[in-house]
């Protein structure tokens, strides 16, 4: 990802807080030869000094060739945030252009998988997690239903873990304006009917106070 010194963010906590808070994220790998796209929910764990991704496709995605050990290729894990158009009438100098403050972060790896025939504990671990992650009510249903529905459902999916090789943090919130312009733009977005751009306005905010 191009990131400009101004923009770029290379602190893990801040980074790892902002992958948990938008674990939505897009999967993309080398599948035949081009690239192949999957959005799902993403677990972010920290093991020793390791941050590794975690996740699972259905079984019948083609994403699975891209896993170890049938491909050795990294992929990139896009985990995208809040982002907010900033007019160019709201600068000082009337020579300006239009642009887009956002925020996203890229981890790169290779996506190792985790089938339920050769270790169902950590299936189900991750589903687990996940449940209590995103929705921790339905944790007991999940529990009280059949086994053989339960293991049905787990064989039919294809987890992984992603050891992360790179990181990398983008800011995109006009650090490379004057601090007038950067006040301006604040006060623009903090008012938007836009919960996106006040998102933006509020990211602002914490990076100067």
């Amino acid at each position: 990802m191009y990131i400009p010194t101004y923009f770029r963010e290379d602190d893990r906590e801040t980074l790892l807080a902002f992958m948990r808070a938008h674990s939505f994220a897009t999967v993309v790998s080398i599948v035949n030869g081009i690239p192949f796209a999957t959005h799902i929910p993403i677990g972010v764990e920290l093991r020793g000094e390791t941050v590794v991704l975690t996740g699972h496709v259905s079984k019948a995605n083609e994403h699975v060739r891209a896993f170890a050990p049938e491909s050795s290729t990294p992929s990139l894990i896009i985990f995208s945030g809040p982002h907010a158009y900033v007019s160019p009438s709201l600068y000082e100098a009337r020579e300006s252009v239009p642009t887009w403050n956002y925020i996203a972060v890229h981890a790169v790896g290779v996506l190792e998988a985790v089938r339920f025939a050769d270790a169902p504990h950590t299936i189900e671990m991750m589903l687990d997690t996940m449940i209590t992650q995103h929705d921790a009510a339905y944790g007991e249903q999940w529990h009280s239903l059949p086994d053989k529905y339960r293991e049905g459902m787990m064989r039919g999916v294809v987890g992984f873990e992603m050891p992360v090789q790179q990181l990398e943090g983008k800011y995109k919130l006009s650090q490379n304006r004057s601090a007038h312009d950067q006040e301006t733009v604040k006060g623009m977005l903090e008012h938007s009917d836009d919960e996106s751009a006040r998102a933006i306005a509020e990211a602002m905010r914490n990076r100067t106070t």
